[in-house]
């Protein structure tokens, strides 16, 4: 259940001080932004005008959309001894309530978003760079304590209400590394261009970090639709390299655009189907590889999921069962270890299956299925665009019954009764969706992630009009 300790990182000390750019090559480009390489020392010049003008010791909800300036966002209030907040959405009762729990708290932005917290513009900060004559203060790396917190990144609220979990600087230099060393240790220099937000545990971990930590490039885009995703992919040189999820994947393949060739693509936040794993690679020749991980730990494992079905753990993880049948997942650079919420199958070699969520699990007639296994069985349906199969809230009348069944929310043109018909070609009887009920979207957040309370609201909704 373990893999041999990486080389490239110690253990957490107090005594450990970590570099805020590995390696350091101040020429070297460290972001392209606008169509314009920075280099990490023009990167470090931004970074002090920005610093300089922030508050020192306290929290920000880091709400920058360009790349790059949450970057300079992120890597300033580590400076200045402060913590990024990075909240699962942007609705401003989320960033409301999460602000009343951190002191002095306030917003920093990239454009002028309405708010009702106290906001700082780094578009503002960043008018007047500082002179080419402090040029010196680049060739001082910041050294940033090991086991200092770098930012508190909260659940996206999949399972229910978000919770905090605070993020060392050394762990998340360390996953990055792990990640490098993983799936881009072949490549000299690649670009990663990202279709998910950074302020997610992935895309930060993919995008900043890695850029950061494991010698990669990091474009500060956020191309969206697939033709943006195109544009943005032209315009880069090789190795190229898209970070992305299973919801922007599967409609990127279904949008017949010839796109160019990559020298990898990673996915993660859900469950990925095989068929779009291929279509995926065939679409932009090049090998898919999936990234299992979650905000507690972060990413944790890998697999290239055209090949196989089983997960690699990455160097130094190690994965222990409880008394309670549930997985814990200990390294020497998590500060804690941290509870999985999933169930798990090993080989003899120590890779595994993902046999689950603990809560995801459903019992109907006696029997066992996985709503993310059944929900796979629905997306694979040709003319169903998006969908999910789901427990819906309990009523009154679901508390007196013996068991609950689940239902499903579908964006398609097909009429329900052929979707159910199709459906039952694939799964048992017991486990179809009563009732099925077709929505012009579902309500994805930005890491295409659905979560309990936006299904349970929209279902909820439904209802009421019937």
């Amino acid at each position: 259940m373990s893999s041999p300790t990486s080389h490239l990182l110690p253990a957490l000390s107090k005594h450990l001080s970590i570099g805020l750019i590995y390696p350091f090559v101040p020429e070297q480009t460290l972001v392209i932004h606008n169509g314009t390489p920075i280099s990490q020392k023009q990167f470090l010049l931004d970074l002090h005008t920005v610093a300089a003008q922030l508050p020192c010791g306290t929290f920000a909800l880091n709400l920058c959309e360009d790349r790059y300036y949450f970057m300079l966002a992120f890597c300033a209030l580590l400076m200045n001894n402060a913590v990024n907040l990075l909240p699962p959405n942007r609705q401003p009762k989320t960033l409301i309530e999460l602000a009343q729990d951190y002191p002095n708290c306030y917003c920093l932005f990239d454009s002028n978003q309405p708010c009702e917290l106290p906001k700082i513009n780094l578009d503002d900060l960043l008018q007047e760079r500082l002179s080419e004559n402090l040029s010196p203060l680049s060739e001082r790396l910041p050294q940033i304590n090991a086991q200092q917190v770098a930012a508190i990144a909260f659940t996206s609220g999949s399972t229910g209400k978000p919770t905090p979990n605070k993020k060392c600087w050394g762990t998340l230099a360390a996953t990055a590394r792990l990640l490098g060393e993983r799936l881009t240790s072949h490549l000299t220099l690649p670009t990663v261009i990202a279709t998910v937000p950074s302020q997610h545990m992935y895309g930060l971990e993919t995008t900043l970090m890695m850029a950061l930590q494991a010698g990669v490039i990091m474009h500060s885009a956020k191309p969206f639709y697939p033709a943006d995703v195109h544009a943005v992919i032209s315009q880069v040189n090789s190795p190229r390299i898209l970070v992305s999820a299973p919801i922007h994947l599967r409609a990127i393949v279904n949008a017949d655009i010839s796109m160019p060739t990559l020298s990898g693509i990673f996915s993660a936040t859900a469950p990925l189907d095989l068929q779009i794993a291929q279509r995926s690679e065939a679409c932009f020749n090049s090998p898919l590889w999936e990234i299992y991980g979650c905000t507690e730990a972060g990413s944790m494992a890998t697999r290239r999921t055209t090949q196989t079905d089983y997960w690699q753990l990455l160097d130094g993880f190690y994965l222990d069962k409880t008394d309670q049948d549930l997985f814990l997942a200990s390294a020497p650079h998590l500060s804690e270890n941290a509870v999985l919420q999933d169930q798990l199958a090993f080989n003899h070699a120590g890779d595994f299956l993902l046999s689950g969520r603990s809560t995801d699990i459903i019992n109907v007639a006696g029997k066992r299925s996985s709503l993310a296994h059944l929900t796979l069985q629905l997306l694979r349906i040709e003319g169903v665009k998006d969908g999910v199969i789901f427990l819906p809230p309990k009523t009154s009348e679901d508390t007196n019954a013996a068991e609950q069944r689940p239902v499903a929310l579908v964006v398609s043109e097909l009429p329900e009764k052929h979707i159910i018909a199709a459906l039952a070609q694939h799964i048992d009887a017991a486990f179809l969706p009563r009732p099925l009920r077709k929505v012009a979207a579902l309500p994805r957040n930005e890491s295409g992630k659905l979560t309990a309370q936006a299904l349970n609201d929209l279902w909820r909704l439904l209802c009421d009009k019937n």
